[in-house]
């Protein structure tokens, strides 16, 4: 039981981060200069899959 909560925190700090990076409150790690076209791509669907992700954890820790 404990570690389902473990797991859902873990699951929420990700979740906001991914929303934070992804609404440019932080930035990317790494020099953004020399990064592939493919993580652009990918933090720009960071906007819609951090706050997923926090409502899937929310979920699954009033579930469980």
């Amino acid at each position: 039981m404990i570690a389902n909560y473990i797991d859902q925190i873990i699951m929420f700090c990700a979740g906001i981060w991914i929303t934070a990076v992804g609404f440019g409150y932080l930035p990317l790690p790494g020099n953004p200069a020399t990064q592939p076209p493919w993580v652009v791509t990918i933090a720009g669907h960071f906007k819609w899959m951090g706050p997923l992700l926090l409502a899937i954890a929310a979920v699954l820790a009033v579930v469980k």
